[in-house]
């Protein structure tokens, strides 16, 4: 836990070397004027704890970029600001789309990029792990993979894009508190847990290459796991799913890994398909595969080809 300074620049310091407690400490110190602003330009009501609730995980991504510390106060005021501006010139019928939206105008890294390099990274997951399942899927393909359009997240979760939209705003609104909440509870090591994760999914892949893809799947996944094939329809479990394997191996389709992100109950990799030579279009340019986890082992395979591949919102 960081002791307090006295001074907003200090803790400016320490947020940007990656301590939530330090960041949580600034929004503390800064709310009462962040929600003056959004008071004066909405009113009373949800779209004011909205505009600053999203605020929040601004400041959580973007804190590195504040070139003077003392000027945090400030700074965050205008995030408020500008966001609440847009929520006035959107429908208020219609969520926020998402916290990127609320960001000053500048070329981002992307979320997956700037969590990668700061020890908030643990902080952030294990926040995550706080939100119901449903919750935490979609923040996870929103802000953790390329599937990351409202279209696309709700074809692979067989669920209204209101719906999607709906658990985005849940899930902002449940990390901004949890800002204030968890920052000096002890984390996992999200890092690890993903690197780890990665290189199972690389095992799946030389396995299979091999001929021994049963193996790996034996290892992994329950032996009442279920395999739903891209139009959602559970097709079988484990020999399924082997057998679904060996015959893309067969006609020349190979995988590689693009990215992967987990949590403690739900595991998401993406790859790009190889179509053979002599068959270009044999298959879908990419999939994706989102598992369900119980006790660390695959419980739930989902299939899913996006449409463009791997689009962007």
């Amino acid at each position: 836990m960081v002791a307090t300074p006295d001074s907003d620049a200090e803790l400016v310091r320490a947020a940007q070397s990656g301590d939530p407690t330090a960041l949580g400490l600034l929004v503390s110190r800064h709310q009462a004027g962040m929600q003056a602003v959004a008071l004066s330009l909405l009113g009373y009501g949800p779209d004011a704890e909205d505009v600053v609730q999203d605020a929040v995980l601004v400041a959580l991504s973007r804190i590195g970029e504040l070139r003077d510390p003392a000027a945090v106060g400030p700074w965050l005021r205008a995030v408020v600001r500008n966001g609440a501006r847009m929520r006035l010139r959107r429908s208020r019928t219609v969520p926020m789309a998402d916290l990127e939206a609320l960001a000053l105008p500048a070329a981002d890294p992307t979320p997956e990029d700037l969590l990668e390099s700061r020890s908030m990274r643990d902080w952030i997951w294990h926040a995550m792990g706080q939100l119901s399942e449903p919750v935490r899927l979609v923040t996870m393909l929103r802000y953790f993979s390329h599937v990351s359009s409202y279209d696309q997240i709700a074809a692979l979760c067989g669920i209204p894009v209101g719906t999607v939209r709906s658990r985005l705003s849940q899930a902002r609104s449940k990390l901004a508190t949890a800002l204030h909440e968890t920052a000096n509870l002890a984390h996992d090591d999200a890092t690890e847990l993903t690197a780890a994760r990665r290189r199972e999914a690389e095992e799946a892949l030389v396995t299979a290459g091999r001929g021994d893809f049963s193996d790996f799947v034996r290892e992994h996944w329950t032996p009442d796991a279920q395999f739903v094939t891209p139009d959602g329809q559970v097709a079988g479990g484990r020999q399924f799913a082997v057998s679904a394997m060996e015959r893309d191996l067969a006609a020349g389709v190979r995988q590689r890994i693009t990215n992967v992100a987990a949590s403690s109950d739900v595991m998401i990799w993406e790859a790009d398909l190889i179509s053979p030579p002599d068959d270009p279009t044999h298959c879908p340019p990419g999939a994706v595969w989102l598992h369900t986890l119980r006790e660390g082992r695959t419980a739930r395979m989902r299939l899913f080809h996006p449409q463009p591949a791997l689009a962007a919102a």
